[in-house]
């Protein structure tokens, strides 16, 4: 059961990198102004559809690692300090579902669903708070949560996941003027003030990006390498 979810854990990493890795390189396209309208359009579309990948990949991440948190070798504790019972990754599992189906409506209808859309970003909100005050105390605790094996390396990888949501959100804020720019090309009213704030609102997500890949692959090298931890 273990290496189960140990394979999942990694799958997720690695389909959220190279998800995010094909959208970025489709909206090269995107925002390409030789391209026709129906080119671009087909490169927005591949683009989101690419990016539902990485989305469903950041938001199963958070269950299957407690998970292995639930199952490690040393029987259901966390570096042997029982903390997280099985039972209790039934709510966890089921709060990462209905936060899928949430996602999944906004990205498959964006902008009808409003509430959605503000549940969303408030469950987000609320996990990197979480995350970021669980990976501060496992950082500067002697003995976070009765544990004697420094497990920093864990406080640490929390933390790198909390700000890759945080980069998110950022992303999302960035494109707010995406969409009236993309409708003008759509309607063949583009001009080069709307070329460049399409361009620019695009671009302007790559710092977020650069920081999600960043965060995702120390993450990752974190739970493998388990840096500094008396096991």
């Amino acid at each position: 059961m273990l290496a189960a979810f140990l394979f999942l854990h990694i799958v997720l990493m690695v389909f959220w990198l190279g998800g995010d890795l094909g959208v970025f390189y489709s909206s090269r396209y995107v925002i390409n102004p030789e391209l026709t309208p129906a080119a671009r359009l087909t490169a927005l579309k591949i683009m989101s559809g690419l990016d539902l990948g990485p989305k469903i990949c950041l938001i199963l991440f958070l269950p299957s690692g407690l998970t292995l948190i639930s199952l490690d070798e040393h029987g259901g504790s966390l570096l042997g300090v029982h903390l997280l019972p099985w039972w209790l990754l039934v709510p966890a599992w089921i709060g990462a579902f209905v936060w899928l189906r949430l996602m999944y409506l906004d990205h498959h209808e964006p902008g009808k669903h409003p509430l959605v859309r503000r549940v969303d970003w408030a469950i987000r909100v609320a996990v990197i708070a979480g995350m970021a005050v669980t990976g501060v105390y496992t950082l500067v605790a002697a003995h976070p949560f009765g544990v004697d094996t420094n497990p920093k390396w864990l406080g640490t990888k929390v933390l790198f996941y909390s700000l890759a949501i945080a980069a998110g959100l950022g992303i999302r804020r960035t494109l707010r003027p995406f969409g009236a720019a993309f409708g003008k090309v759509m309607a063949g009213q583009s001009d080069e003030a709307t070329e460049v704030a399409l361009t620019r609102s695009v671009n302007g997500c790559l710092p977020y990006v650069w920081m999600i890949w960043i965060s995702v692959l120390i993450a990752g090298l974190l739970g493998v390498a388990k840096p500094f931890a008396n096991l």
